[in-house]
């Protein structure tokens, strides 16, 4: 039988334990998720067709928005040798270049026969308006000391 020492070595998160991460979204994020995807939707790039959208100017990507989330698991909770199994965001309102995000997520299971946890997530604005929220299935690798 495998016991939960065996399975988080250093130990296993507990349910409502919380962690946060904060960065300001620059212009130049949205050139390198677009070298990286080849996203070059004019919602990124075109102020004036931005600007006719509800929109109503730049937005940055998704993936540059949803980012940190990939930050706080994999740094703090649960941190290092942490992956994304499973990801169920919706997209709430844009984030737009120059906005301050958090990334924040909140352990809402810990399996004890695998290194699994379930987290609440949402990133937020500086203005307090909630961007993405939703729920994230992590496995935590044991990485050696």
């Amino acid at each position: 039988m495998t016991t939960s020492d065996e399975v988080w070595p250093r130990g296993a998160p507990s349910v409502g334990a919380t962690a946060r991460r904060s960065r300001r979204v620059a212009p130049e994020d949205i050139e390198r998720f677009t070298a990286i995807s080849g996203d070059r939707n004019p919602l990124h790039y075109d102020p004036a067709v931005a600007a006719a959208t509800p929109f109503g100017g730049l937005v940055v990507q998704g993936g540059v928005t949803t980012a940190i989330l990939n930050a706080v698991v994999a740094e703090d909770l649960p941190g290092p040798g942490t992956v994304f199994l499973h990801t169920d965001w919706s997209f709430r309102a844009p984030v737009r270049p120059g906005d301050e995000i958090t990334g924040a997520v909140e352990v809402l299971d810990v399996r004890r026969d695998k290194p699994i946890t379930r987290l609440a997530t949402t990133v937020t604005r500086d203005d307090g308006t909630i961007c993405v929220e939703g729920t994230a299935l992590c496995f935590t690798f044991p990485l050696p000391r």
